[in-house]
C-alpha cells in the first residue's frame, strides 16, 4: 500500500507516512511523484480542487449504500461527515471515510448495518446497544433519544456501548442546541493518553464536549480532545520539520519528547504517550486533564461494563491482525424550558460571550477573541463562499479508489470533480 501510495500522482515525498515506513517496517520506497504544482513537491492551497459540499456529501452516502447501510442511515452517516468537513475539522470529514470507515468494514471490524438494542430504559435514562455497527448513525440515534427524553421530562441521559467511531463530538452538541437544548457528550477511544506521572498509553483522547444555545449565529460548543495534542497534529508538526512543544508527548523512559519523527516511530512502537491537558506531570496542572479524559473514560465504560485500554486498540497483539474497536459514548440533554425561557437563556448566554469577544485584546495577540464554536461557523462561512471544500491529493485519491473499488460508484461518478 505505501508502495501504491508513493506512486500515486500528487503523493508529497515528505510525508511523515513514508518515514514511518523506512523507520519502523523497514520499507525503502523510492520517491514519490512531485505534485503537479510550480515545481513544488505540495500543490498550493489555492490551486486544490474545491467540491461542492452538496456533491461531496451525495458521494459518501452513495459509498455506504455501497457497504449496505440503508438510506436513512447512509443519509445519516454522510451529514455527520460533511459537517466537520464544513466546520474545517478536516480529520473528522471526508478524511475518514476510507481509512475509519471504509477500510474497517473492509477488515470485518466494523459492520454496515446493525440492529440498535435498548438494554435497560426509563422515563430519562437508557442504555443501548450498537453491535459494533456504525457509530455514525448511533450516535445521532442516542443523542435524539437524549433529546426527546429532555422534551418530555427536562433531562435525558443515554448511555451506549458497543459502539464505534462516530465522527465529531461537536454534531451532538449541536444536534441538543438546534431543539433547544443544552447539550454534553464524549466518547472512549484507543488509548493514548497517558496518567500524570505515568509513561503507559491508557486512556483514549476521549473529548469532553458541551453546547449551548445563544443569540449568535451560532451555538457555543466546546468540542476538544482532553489531551495536549492528537496525533494529526504531530504529523502536522513533521511536514513542516519543526518540533512538537515541550510537555505535549512523554516516552516510556519518562522523558518529554520534542523530536517530532521520533516521536511519531515510537508511537507506532507503543513507546511513546500523548499527555492530558496541561501537559506532563503537575506543575501546569496535567492532573486536571488526566481526571477530565478518566472522567470520560468512566462514562464510557462503568454504565455500559464496556471495554477500555489494550482491549480497545483495534490490533490483536498476537497476530498483529485487526480487531473489533468496541467503543462507549454518552449522550445528555437538558430542555432550557423546563428551567427557564429559551429566549431568555439565549440571551443572557450571548451577553456574557460578547463580552467576552469584546474585552481587552493582548497587544502581541491577532487583535480579535473567539469563542467556542466562532471558528467552526468562521471555517463554515468562508467555504461555503468558495463554493465547497478544498480537496487535496491524498484524498482525492481515496474517493478514487473508492469509486473504482464499490459497485455501482463507477457508473455514478465516471468522472470525479478533480479528474
Amino acid at each position: 500500500k505505501l508502495g501504491e501510495y508513493s506512486n500515486a500522482e500528487g503523493a508529497d515525498p515528505n510525508d511523515v507516512i513514508f518515514a514511518i515506513g523506512k523507520t519502523v517496517f523497514g520499507v525503502d520506497l523510492p520517491d514519490a511523484k512531485k505534485a503537479k504544482t510550480n515545481g513544488s513537491s505540495k500543490p498550493a492551497a489555492e490551486e486544490l480542487p474545491i467540491v461542492d459540499f452538496d456533491y461531496m456529501k451525495e458521494f459518501m452516502k452513495e459509498v455506504f449504500l455501497s457497504y449496505g447501510v440503508t438510506p436513512e442511515r447512509a443519509e445519516i452517516c454522510s451529514d455527520v461527515l460533511i459537517e466537520a468537513d464544513k466546520r474545517g475539522i478536516d480529520s473528522h470529514g471526508l478524511g475518514r471515510l476510507k481509512p475509519i470507515y471504509c477500510d474497517r468494514m473492509d477488515d470485518g471490524i466494523l459492520w454496515p448495518e446493525k440492529p440498535i438494542d435498548i438494554i435497560t430504559e426509563s422515563e430519562t435514562t437508557a442504555l443501548v446497544d450498537g453491535n459494533l455497527g456504525l457509530g455514525l448513525y448511533i450516535g445521532p440515534h442516542c443523542m435524539q433519544m437524549a433529546i426527546d427524553k429532555a422534551k418530555k421530562y427536562g433531562v435525558g441521559f443515554v448511555a451506549c456501548r458497543n459502539s464505534t467511531h462516530y465522527g465529531i463530538a461537536g454534531y451532538y452538541a449541536t444536534m441538543a442546541t438546534d431543539q433547544g437544548c443544552i447539550g454534553f457528550t464524549g466518547t472512549n477511544a484507543r488509548p493514548s493518553i497517558a496518567p500524570t506521572f505515568g509513561v503507559e498509553p491508557m486512556m483514549g483522547t476521549n473529548p469532553l464536549v458541551f453546547g449551548l444555545p445563544s443569540t449568535d449565529d451560532f451555538p457555543f460548543v466546546i468540542d476538544c480532545a482532553t489531551s495536549v495534542n492528537q496525533r494529526g497534529k504531530i504529523e502536522k508538526y513533521a511536514r513542516e520539520g519543526v518540533d512538537t512543544p515541550a510537555g505535549a508527548v512523554i516516552d516510556d523512559q519518562g522523558i518529554e519528547r520534542t523530536d517530532t519523527e521520533g516521536i511519531l516511530r515510537d508511537m507506532v512502537l507503543g513507546k511513546c504517550a500523548l499527555t492530558p491537558v496541561g501537559g506532563a506531570g503537575d506543575k501546569m496542572g496535567g492532573y486536571k486533564g488526566f481526571g477530565w479524559a478518566a472522567t470520560v473514560e468512566l462514562l464510557c465504560t462503568a454504565l455500559q461494563s464496556g471495554p477500555w485500554g489494550e482491549d480497545i486498540c483495534g490490533v490483536d497483539r498476537a497476530t498483529g491482525k485487526p480487531k473489533p474497536m468496541p467503543l462507549g459514548h454518552f449522550f445528555l440533554a437538558i430542555d432550557i424550558e423546563k428551567i427557564c425561557p429559551l429566549d431568555t437563556f439565549k440571551k443572557n448566554t450571548g451577553e456574557f460571550l460578547k463580552a467576552l469577544r469584546e474585552s481587552k485584546k493582548a497587544p502581541t495577540g491577532p487583535g480579535r477573541i473567539w469563542t467556542a464554536g466562532e471558528p467552526e461557523n468562521d471555517a463554515r462561512i468562508s467555504r461555503t463562499s468558495q463554493g465547497g471544500m478544498k480537496v487535496v491529493a491524498p484524498l482525492q485519491k481515496n474517493m478514487i479508489d473508492l469509486r473504482n473499488s464499490r459497485p455501482g460508484l463507477k457508473e455514478k461518478y465516471p468522472k470525479l470533480p478533480f479528474e
